[in-house]
């Protein structure tokens, strides 16, 4: 039974990552090193940070290059947000008398910042501060508190977070909101790899806190979950492409569950609105696929995917919602050739196909 949680906090309740890229970019520009993309970023950044540092600039002394992350970082630090899902999962643990701890790399004067704007401090009954390898002080965490290791869930979003609770014998969460990408965190194989904390919630209900119990994937859903989901293009004829960490942080189109009473084309317009905020018009259906067991996605699973075009209606502005991460219009052309989940790469081909083969015809 689940009696504590303790959450790592850069990644996992707030997102601090565009703050810290910045940051590390100013450095790496400071001596003239290659300033990182995200992506790359994403998947080279490692805990303990000194290792990182070590690997792209070992010849310059870390307490030159904590000076210059610290004063760059205390600018940018105005970007960094409560992650969605995070306090509403405190306030379930609070609810639930769950015991909260944060065990965290981040230095204690950006925590009390944050926290003073946040406020999911107050959630907390201890917080460790700028620990540099979590997996040498989580044993004292649980012995200072009294906390029992197969009654403790520790929720991280790297690697790093999962080897500590290795270390200390307690469960493990992988979230995909922040540092690692989903292969990254199963490769350190969790208990669980949830999307965000809402996730987290909700297995913890169902499983009744017991984390011993059958993994959730053996019990959810019973039957295949049908989607729809579809390649959306604007005036210019191009096409809209999101990318997700759910998916690999591969590229994809939006789209979702269909509810209990909607129509297939009730469920399209929802769900795109509320992705992207766009009106769709002009809906054909393409095709229908079975997705079974992806290992792009993040969790055991069975879709039958209901793929469409439309149109977007209007010079609507795309404003993504927590699902996605980026987004970009492309040709059909340039978007053939992004890292694509299958599911949109075989819509894609067939549409563009089926274009191929209607232009040939109107040519004869």
């Amino acid at each position: 039974m689940i009696r504590n949680i303790i959450f790592d906090w850069s990644g996992t309740l707030v997102d601090d990552l565009p703050a810290v890229l910045a940051a590390t970019n100013h450095v790496c520009k400071a001596h003239g090193v290659p300033q990182f993309t995200l992506d790359r970023f994403r998947a080279e950044f490692c805990l303990p940070f000194k290792d990182f540092y070590a690997r792209f600039l070992p010849h310059v002394p870390l307490p030159e290059l904590e000076r210059a992350f610290h004063g760059h970082f205390t600018q940018a630090q105005y970007a960094v947000a409560t992650l969605p899902h995070a306090r509403d999962f405190l306030l379930f643990c609070r609810r639930r008398r769950l015991r909260c701890f944060v065990l965290s790399t981040v230095h204690k004067d950006y925590y009390a910042a944050q926290t003073a704007a946040n406020g999911l401090g107050r959630f907390m009954e201890r917080a460790y501060l700028e620990v540099w390898d979590k997996r040498a002080k989580i044993a004292h965490v649980l012995a200072e508190n009294q906390l029992a290791a197969s009654e403790t869930l520790f929720v991280g979003d790297m690697q790093h977070d999962i080897e500590t609770a290795k270390s200390g014998g307690v469960f493990s969460c992988g979230v995909l909101t922040g540092y690692n990408r989903l292969h990254q965190l199963r490769a350190s194989q969790p208990d669980l790899i949830v999307e965000h904390l809402g996730e987290l919630r909700d297995i913890l209900r169902q499983r009744k806190f017991d984390l011993r119990r059958p993994a959730l994937a053996a019990q959810w859903p019973p039957h295949p979950l049908c989607t729809v989901g579809a390649l959306v293009f604007n005036a210019a004829g191009q096409v809209l492409m999101v990318r997700t960490q759910k998916w690999s942080g591969l590229w994809g189109i939006p789209g979702g569950k269909i509810k209990f009473g909607e129509t297939s084309l009730q469920a399209l317009r929802r769900e795109i609105k509320e992705e992207t905020n766009l009106e769709i018009t002009k809906i054909k259906f393409v095709l229908a696929q079975d997705c079974i067991r992806s290992k792009e996605f993040y969790r055991d699973a069975h879709f039958v995917l209901l793929n469409y075009t439309c149109r977007a209606d209007g010079p609507g502005q795309v404003r993504l919602n927590d699902e996605a991460q980026e987004f970009r219009w492309a040709a059909p052309e340039e978007a053939s050739q992004m890292d694509l989940n299958r599911p949109t790469r075989v819509l894609l081909k067939r549409v563009q196909r089926e274009k191929s083969a209607k232009r040939e015809k109107s040519e004869h």
